[in-house]
């Protein structure tokens, strides 16, 4: 449906997100919040910020700093009929929750014939250059996109980021939702009335001819920043946004590198056995005849992420990395 003026608004990326938990919460008895410092607090981000004040601390849980323990209530919780949104501040700390998602939630369906079910979000960060070192600046959303039984989920505005989590409250599988730390303060329109965003459904977030730009999360920002340097040189990029990892658009993948020949995929996590690796194969299986030149993949460099801002900076794609992989691609190096 057509949007009128006044049923957009400009919303920040965390604003969004806090909107959808909110409406949520209010549709919905069930769904509830637990992790570390998402009440009073409203998390390090402020994100969760005023959630506890109309919804209360029986359902924005206050958690232990026990990342295992929580996510544990959450899969039983959802197994017995909540729908919890489980809060991990950052993505590096899914390493103390992989038991819970991998072996549990991820399986619970298929091992029981279908007789349970866990419908339950998983909300966690990933990005660099925040200055927050090694340990807090990983983007590891290619380890659950790895499992069977899991759903990801990156979006890369305010809008998607509303509708898809919506999408992902309601879901009846476990969902990874990934959002970029970096991205909370960006502003897009968001509509004001009731909208989802189904899950396998890629957005093209411009239209080119010349290239296709495939990025995810913050790499879609990067990937837009670069096509407009491409167009000053006469170059027509094409961006992809595939908004969930898995299950994964192929089809408009595939469609588009065939419409432009060439292709580069963009992500923020490490390159190696990355999603980059496995978007780039799709590409490259599916749009194989039609392309004049191998598919490339830009990730971060596989080495931890430095504390150091000009290293930092140095190790994830930018948009001058991006534009000058593209104008080499297209023969203009």
């Amino acid at each position: 449906m057509p949007q009128t003026e006044t049923q957009v608004r400009e919303l920040t990326f965390a604003q969004a997100v806090r909107e959808a938990l909110a409406e949520e919460m209010r549709r919905d008895s069930r769904v509830c919040i637990l992790g570390e410092d998402v009440a009073e607090a409203g998390t390090p981000f402020k994100v969760l910020s005023g959630l506890v004040a109309e919804f209360g601390t029986n359902r924005v849980i206050d958690t232990p700093i026990s990342e295992a323990g929580f996510t544990s209530l959450g899969v039983g919780a959802a197994m017995t009929g909540m729908r919890p949104v489980i809060d991990i501040m950052f993505g590096d700390f899914l390493t103390l929750t992989m038991d819970q998602m991998v072996n549990q939630a991820a399986k619970i369906h298929y091992m029981s014939g279908g007789k349970w079910r866990v419908p339950l979000v998983l909300r966690t960060t990933l990005g660099a250059t925040r200055r927050s070192a090694a340990q807090h600046s990983q983007s590891l959303h290619a380890w659950l996109s790895h499992v069977p039984g899991l759903k990801v989920v990156m979006p890369s505005t305010p809008y998607d980021a509303k509708g898809l989590l919506k999408s992902a409250i309601r879901d009846e599988n476990p969902i990874v939702f990934f959002e970029d730390k970096m991205m909370y303060k960006l502003k897009g329109p968001v509509p004001e009335q009731e909208y989802t965003i189904p899950f396998g459904e890629a957005d093209v977030k411009r239209m080119g001819t010349d290239i296709t730009l495939v990025g995810t999360s913050s790499m879609v920002q990067v990937a837009l920043g670069a096509a407009s340097l491409l167009e000053e040189i006469g170059i027509s990029a094409e961006v992809i946004d595939p908004r969930t990892t898995w299950p994964l658009d192929e089809k408009t993948l595939v469609e588009s590198a065939k419409k432009t020949s060439r292709a580069i995929v963009i992500d923020e996590g490490y390159g190696r056995y990355g999603v980059t690796g496995e978007i780039a194969s799709v590409i490259a299986e599916g749009a194989f005849y039609n392309l004049e030149a191998p598919v490339k993949r830009m990730g971060a460099m596989h080495v931890p992420i430095p504390f150091s801002p000009p290293l930092e900076d140095a190790t994830v794609p930018t948009e001058q990395t991006v534009f000058a992989a593209a104008r080499a691609l297209c023969g203009q190096s």
